[in-house]
């Protein structure tokens, strides 16, 4: 079997958010389930741009959606657990933002799970992908140095 096998890049983290798993999030296993799993990843994404006034549905004219989302599962989460989500997004390539974020156990320090998603910000006149504007490659540089 293939697995998914990511490398966080520590250096471009541009955001910290803590979640807890509710007791919703679990799945039969009694662990945190894969769909939960997606939804606090949506969660802290979303809490990372928004810090920087960067809303996902209109980062400087664009709305993004999500083009593909890879996970590695690394441990199990279970209710009432701390966690945090580191949120990194390395310098921008073409048209896509590459979003890497980490889940980990707050206390242990122990990795969850590790994530990238491919973002594309989409011209709503021709429904095609842009460039990343220069604004949002500036406010991720900045939230990076600081």
């Amino acid at each position: 079997m293939e697995r998914v096998k990511l490398d966080f890049p520590a250096e471009a983290v541009i955001h910290r958010h803590p979640l807890t798993v509710r007791v919703t999030d679990m799945n039969y296993g009694r662990h945190l389930g894969h769909d939960a799993l997606v939804s606090l990843l949506h969660e802290a994404r979303i809490q990372a741009f928004a810090a920087l006034d960067l809303p996902e549905w209109d980062m400087h004219g664009y709305p993004s959606v999500v083009a593909d989302i890879a996970v590695q599962y690394q441990s199990e989460a279970r209710w009432p657990d701390a966690l945090m989500i580191a949120t990194a997004v390395p310098e921008p390539q073409g048209k896509a933002l590459t979003i890497y974020q980490r889940i980990y156990q707050t206390e242990s320090q122990q990795v969850v799970a590790t994530a990238r998603v491919n973002q594309l910000l989409i011209d709503l006149a021709t429904g095609r992908p842009v460039e990343v504007p220069e604004q949002v490659k500036q406010a991720l540089s900045h939230a990076r140095c600081g």
